[in-house]
């Protein structure tokens, strides 16, 4: 596997085009997270979707990572699945922490990930990592969007130190 600009550009555009399919995931999964918290959690629309993704994609360091993930698991296949589906997990859950960003959305997308993949399943003839592709895409975007209450606000832990 080579990862160039426009291997890049290309993975890119395929997750941008997956809309489709990932921003139903997005809302399920934010609708199952609310449920279980007894929160409410905005949906998220195609829209801010496609600018996450953009703003994914334009970080050249993170971009380069990300496209290599979703690569690998548009490839991978295992027969049967089993015991290959120890790699798509950890990649899946590698995709939704690098898209989540930095602690503590990582650890929630990674988190989030087992989540959103237990109710998400590819068409018989899918490769074995593509409904943990997509798992990953929801759960590392659902986590890097807004809507949930905690978001929205400063931490009230945050602390600073004035020198003395």
């Amino acid at each position: 596997m080579e990862i160039t600009p426009a291997v890049v550009a290309a993975e890119h555009e395929w997750v941008r085009e997956r809309a489709s399919v990932v921003v139903p995931l997005v809302n399920d999964t934010r609708d199952r997270l609310g449920d279980h918290f007894d929160t409410a959690v905005d949906p998220v629309d195609t829209d801010q979707y496609h600018a996450a993704v953009d703003e994914v994609f334009a970080d050249g360091d993170r971009a380069v990572n990300v496209a290599t993930l979703v690569a690998l698991l548009r490839d991978l296949d295992v027969p049967g699945d089993y015991p290959g589906f120890v790699v798509d997990e950890l990649l899946g859950r590698e995709l939704a922490g690098t898209i989540a960003g930095t602690q503590p959305r990582r650890l929630l997308g990674e988190a989030t990930f087992h989540f959103a993949d237990v109710t998400t399943h590819g068409d018989p003839g899918d490769a074995a990592g593509a409904d943990d592709l997509d798992a990953a895409l929801a759960a590392g975007f659902q986590t890097r969007l807004p809507g949930w209450d905690w978001t929205a606000t400063e931490s009230p832990f945050a602390s600073s130190w004035d020198g003395e």
